[in-house]
């Protein structure tokens, strides 16, 4: 939407030169007022336009933005494909579907790994990322040092593995987590997705 614009008045004036400078203000302060009022009516009219587009359509606005540049484990064509793959069900209420199967060894309770994941919401938007903070997560498999879904998630997989995890609420973020610049909030006891590629466990070695 076009402002009136507040471009000075450089035109000359064709009045007697004794009256030259009073009539020139009066049409400059004429013209200002003008603008002025134009410009106040033109900012009512988009600032009302914008109340309304934010409070009845945010949905609109957020797919009218550039798509962001976020790291995946598993991208849409991978998405896609797991349709097709098994899901498994812990008693605990953990879901899981294997990406990949690794080839190395699991991680006995206690023992560290070292894993990449990209954590989501249930309709996965990425709220964090080991690959966003460039370097993988270092993890001591069944010591609580992290959620609980993700803790169960990994005591199963092999080294070299890749998997989804449907994380249930009560196994996630019991007070939730605050939205970032770009990351959504996630609501307290809410379920999560994380994606999370076991890339070794240190002092074991891979089975030959």
């Amino acid at each position: 939407m076009a402002l009136a614009s507040h471009k000075a008045f450089t035109g000359k004036s064709t009045v007697p030169a004794a009256r030259s400078r009073t009539t020139v203000t009066r049409v400059c302060c004429q013209a200002s007022s003008n603008q002025r009022r134009s410009f106040l009516q033109h900012t009512a009219a988009f600032t009302a336009a914008a109340a309304i587009l934010i409070g009845s359509q945010p949905g609109a606005i957020a797919a009218s933005l550039p798509p962001q540049d976020i790291k995946v484990i598993c991208d849409a064509e991978c998405s896609a494909k797991l349709e097709s793959v098994p899901e498994v069900s812990l008693p605990s209420g953990l879901k899981y579907k294997d990406i990949v199967v690794g080839s190395g060894p699991t991680p006995p309770v206690g023992f560290q790994v070292v894993a990449h994941y990209v954590a989501m919401t249930p309709n996965l938007r990425v709220f964090d990322s080991s690959l966003d903070k460039g370097k993988p997560y270092d993890i001591r498999v069944g010591a609580g040092q992290v959620i609980k879904g993700l803790d169960d998630g990994l005591l199963d997989m092999k080294a070299g593995g890749i998997r989804r995890l449907y994380i249930p609420g009560d196994m996630a973020f019991p007070k939730g987590l605050k939205a970032a610049p770009g990351r959504p909030a996630v609501p307290p006891a809410s379920p999560v997705v994380f994606d999370v590629q076991l890339l070794y466990i240190p002092g074991l070695e891979a089975d030959e």
